[in-house]
């Protein structure tokens, strides 16, 4: 339908996993800079968060600085949670890298933490731009919900532990829905006692705070999960409401 994504993590606890999002085939866990700098060094190349070994991870900010060489191009990011990353992305010579103007836009990176020469970068296998603002939001969501998971505590966006009242929220899943797939679940949950439910058009105006793209990415892992599923191919409706 519209293709899967996920996360998916290293070494993981049964606790840990109990906890976490249900996972496509990616390894990615949304972080900050701050976050990879604090990370735990477990030996050279190898980095823990909460106990749980990093594969991969995304980060959002904004590109400080921008330097291409000959067998790669490095990227300064910052996120304003701490000082900026070194991203680097090697060059294929058969494939040369396709740049852009990116000085002082937002990017996402997908990549892997790495140790050089006693600094900390993210070594990329992906950078793009970001053109949807809102998926800043949307990242620091998904930060907070992976982390306050992971560590087992109520967080807020600038990782703060909050004070958080016993058992768990209404249509709380025990599935580890992510915040947003929490989001939009709920959106159609509300609709789901009409005859058809909600049309994906109604459900992006009501939700337009996160992005399309991730919108859709939710609508898959849920109607895959079976929390949701479409009543006419155009409008779906929750299974439990």
């Amino acid at each position: 339908m519209w293709g899967e994504a996920g996360f998916a993590f290293g070494n993981v606890t049964s606790h840990q996993k109990a906890l976490l999002p249900k996972s496509g085939s990616l390894s990615i866990l949304p972080s900050t800079v701050s976050q990879l700098l604090s990370a735990t060094a477990v030996n050279q190349d190898t980095f823990s968060i909460h106990d749980l070994e990093l594969n991969q991870v995304s980060l959002l900010g904004i590109v400080r600085g921008f330097a291409p060489f000959v067998t790669n191009v490095q990227y300064s990011v910052d996120d304003m949670t701490g000082p900026p990353l070194v991203v680097k992305q090697w060059v294929n010579a058969e494939e040369p890298l396709k740049t852009f103007q990116c000085q002082g836009k937002y990017v996402k990176v997908i990549g892997s933490l790495r140790n050089f020469n006693g600094q900390r970068l993210l070594l990329a296998m992906d950078v793009r731009r970001v053109t949807d603002l809102n998926e800043i939001t949307s990242h620091m969501m998904e930060v907070v919900q992976a982390h306050s998971q992971l560590s087992g505590k109520m967080l807020d966006v600038n990782m703060n532990t909050r004070k958080c009242s016993v058992g768990p929220p209404a249509h709380s899943s025990s599935h580890g829905l992510s915040t947003v797939q929490e989001q939009v679940l709920e959106e159609i949950r509300r609709h789901s006692d009409s005859d058809y439910g909600i049309r994906f058009n109604d459900l992006k105006m009501k939700l337009n705070f996160i992005t399309v793209t991730d919108i859709r990415t939710s609508l898959t892992f849920l109607l895959n999960e079976g929390h949701v599923f479409t009543s006419d191919e155009l409008h779906f409706k929750a299974a439990e409401y």
